[in-house]
């Protein structure tokens, strides 16, 4: 009876006898497991039938016959035919995978975007509409720079790839005058104009700068509370919660401050926004020229109530302005400092909005002193601070 060992050398029983023995000396660890397979026709001597002689047999000779070598081919074939199966199967689900997620970011951009606003973009005032023509300027003057810089990248990427040899070679090449000259005097002149294009439009479009018109400037009192804007009218002695109406074509002067912490005014539409500070008198001039209600919201984050800190921007004709205040002034409620601001100050998120068919005569200037004075009126700050009560309030320029 012959026997073929892993390399297929015939080997006699005397042979797997005395690989057996030699096999006693080194016992199996115990993680080895017993590979011994047989031919059916034929018995195994007994002599070899120990444990430690199996071990020797799995370890060093492969006993089977010629029948079972092709069947185990024949597996083997197989399982490598499997495989190739499954592997072409995984990398096929992998192209699919990202060809589908490529086709589901094309189709889903669109309307992620379309949730997008682009007020910057659709001004309806005069401000807004010079710093639109701003925007637009400034980018166009980068672009000069952009484009050249992202065409040349893919045309010398595709002159210099290493399949084209008939590009010129040159590894010794270090310097080009007419290149430093393109690379250094471009970018030069374009920030050039960008510094005199930002010095002109910081002058003329300063949120300090009254706005000429022929209509008179009417003032209205935006203070930022937690978390909602409260808009005085001082010229109506009226007052509001997160609305504000403005006849159109009509210049505003917003005075800004805050009764708490810091945090910005802007209506995109309009125009500039502005930072509202505590104790502090800040301004901005805005002007709307076209009918319709835009949104305004706070722009500098002020805590939990921030992402509702909204408001509804109304910009009317004269008569629907009229007819709004009117509406506002049959309020029972009232606005006075400080009895009815401290119950409006208190936090509230999304609140609704109220009117006031009272105010105060001088609301936004004692509520600015009463900061000065310590927040509620009274005196914190010792003899100093008692002389500079009657003095008028900061304004956010004095204050830089």
């Amino acid at each position: 009876m012959n026997y073929a060992d892993r390399n297929g050398q015939k080997r006699t029983a005397d042979d797997l006898r005395h690989i057996a023995t030699l096999a006693e000396s080194f016992p199996p660890s115990s993680d080895q497991k017993p590979f011994f397979r047989y031919n059916a026709d034929r018995e195994i001597p007994t002599s070899l039938a120990t444990s430690d002689a199996r071990y020797a047999i799995a370890r060093r000779v492969r006993v089977v016959s010629p029948g079972w070598q092709r069947m185990m081919q024949a597996a083997n074939r197989l399982l490598q035919g499997r495989k190739a199966f499954l592997h072409w199967g995984r990398e096929m689900r992998k192209r699919n995978s990202l060809k589908y997620l490529s086709v589901m970011t094309w189709l889903t951009t669109p309307l992620l975007l379309s949730g997008c606003g682009s007020a910057l973009m659709d001004p309806s005032g005069q401000i807004g509409q010079g710093l639109k023509s701003l925007i637009i300027t400034a980018f166009g003057l980068m672009l000069i720079v952009v484009i050249p810089v992202i065409v040349m990248t893919i045309l010398f990427a595709w002159k210099y790839r290493g399949t084209n040899l008939a590009a010129k070679y040159t590894p010794n090449w270090e310097h080009s005058n007419i290149i430093e000259v393109f690379v250094w005097a471009i970018p030069c002149v374009i920030i050039f104009f960008l510094a005199v294009l930002t010095w002109q439009t910081s002058h003329s479009f300063d949120p300090h700068k009254p706005i000429a018109s022929e209509d008179e400037t009417m003032t209205v009192d935006a203070i930022s509370l937690d978390w909602k804007w409260l808009f005085i009218y001082p010229d109506e002695g009226i007052a509001t919660i997160n609305e504000l109406a403005i006849p159109v074509d009509t210049p505003i002067h917003f005075r800004v401050t805050s009764g708490t912490v810091m945090n910005s005014f802007m209506i995109p539409n309009l125009g500039s926004q502005i930072y509202a500070m505590a104790g502090m008198d800040n301004d901005v001039y805005l002007e709307g020229n076209e009918i319709g209600t835009f949104r305004g919201r706070s722009t500098h984050y002020s805590g939990e109530g921030f992402s509702e800190m909204l408001f509804d921007a109304h910009v009317t004709s004269d008569a629907d302005f009229q007819a709004w205040v009117d509406k506002v002034k049959q309020s029972p409620d009232t606005m006075m400092f400080p009895e009815d601001y401290e119950q409006v100050a208190k936090p509230s998120i999304a609140n609704p909005v109220e009117y006031f068919s009272q105010v105060s005569p001088d609301f936004y200037g004692d509520l600015i002193k009463s900061y000065k004075a310590g927040h509620g009126g009274t005196d914190s700050h010792g003899e100093h601070n008692e002389a500079r009560e009657s003095s008028m309030p900061m304004s956010a320029q004095a204050a830089e």
